[in-house]
């Protein structure tokens, strides 16, 4: 701000603003000849001012307030997982304890529901199959995934190398009720599978494949085998996108072939990744149910009924709301049990 001239203004005088304000000042050498002073604002810290700005609001407000604002946010989200996720799982624990047709009074059933998950036979063989599965839906994707990336890893960027990756990944993206459909119709007496035995003289190994009583569930797991590898393969080529180069030089100047080279360097740097499919898959294959509710539905017999197709028909069909409460709950605390130790594994360094 400009300060009055110096003709009003007397020798060794100090020239002050005309707000009056807090402001320093100089003293006008030259009298009522010379030219005008300028007066020089003084900051508010000079003045012994602290400035009331939003980062020092925010400081000064005290640690409850800012733990009740960190919750507002948090709240929404908590709201709706605890009305579709807790309140529900809540229910079913409750109803494991019930005899109840989904409709009428409930009636206590004490631990009757849970006895009959080791002495009903179908129960038993259902986790049975589930386990099974998981040979299909998690050790050959996640075996078969690696082969594949790292082969992948060896071609050159082209069309090729594109058009594998999309070729693999493509059962990833469909909906695994059409994967279901799809090879239902292939594993049919009249289907792709059984054509292609017999274009190679192996006409007598043809056979409904999903009506089979010894060859259903496996003919299920190659679904789920071709379902996850696309998705085993692909993660595990970002993975190894992000293993430094040099490694795989340093390995080669010691003289490492190739599975000396995969397991020294490839193998130790896919350890996350190996987690997440491991984990992904694992789950996958204990709460499997579209593609076997759309391709045998739990048959022949109960030759691929696995926990979830279990779950259904005691809940729609058969209306033991407290029996299929039970299972799933069972089968909620089998998945946490098989994956804990997975977890634990992947956090070790």
């Amino acid at each position: 701000m400009s300060a009055i001239s110096g003709a009003d203004t007397a020798p060794g005088d100090s020239v002050r603003s005309l707000s009056g304000g807090p402001m320093s000042t100089i003293s006008n050498p030259l009298g009522a000849g010379g030219a005008s002073a300028t007066s020089v604002p003084r900051s508010r810290t000079d003045a012994g001012e602290r400035p009331a700005s939003g980062e020092a609001g925010r400081r000064s407000r005290p640690a409850w307030a800012r733990q009740w604002s960190a919750l507002l946010w948090v709240a929404p989200g908590f709201g709706m997982y605890a009305v579709f996720v807790l309140y529900p799982m809540f229910q079913s624990v409750q109803y494991s304890f019930y005899h109840w047709d989904g409709i009428g009074t409930a009636t206590p059933a004490g631990l009757d529901n849970w006895k009959a998950l080791v002495t009903r036979a179908e129960l038993l063989q259902s986790v049975v199959h589930a386990f099974v599965l998981i040979l299909f839906y998690t050790v050959l994707p996640v075996g078969l995934g690696l082969v594949a990336a790292t082969l992948i890893r060896e071609l050159k960027p082209g069309p090729f190398n594109t058009v594998a990756r999309v070729v693999l990944f493509i059962p990833q993206v469909l909906p695994l009720v059409a994967a279901g459909i799809a090879w239902t119709w292939m594993y049919s007496s009249d289907g792709l599978v059984n054509q292609i035995l017999r274009a190679f003289g192996l006409g007598s190994q043809t056979r409904a494949w999903l009506g089979d009583f010894t060859f259903a569930l496996p003919a299920v797991g190659v679904i789920g085998v071709w379902v996850m590898l696309g998705f085993c393969t692909v993660l595990m080529l970002a993975g190894i996108g992000k293993i430094d180069p040099s490694l795989y030089e340093a390995a080669r100047l010691d003289g490492a072939g190739r599975f000396r080279e995969f397991f020294a360097v490839t193998l130790p740097g896919l350890r996350q990744e190996l987690v997440v499919c491991t984990t992904f898959t694992m789950i996958a294959a204990l709460a499997s149910f579209d593609v076997i509710q759309i391709s045998t539905q739990g048959g022949p017999g109960y030759q691929t009924m696995v926990p979830g197709v279990e779950i259904y028909r005691l809940t729609f069909l058969q209306q033991q709301v407290g029996q299929a409460s039970a299972l799933a709950v069972f089968l909620a605390v089998l998945v946490l049990v098989v994956i804990w130790p997975i977890q634990r594994l992947g956090r070790k360094k």
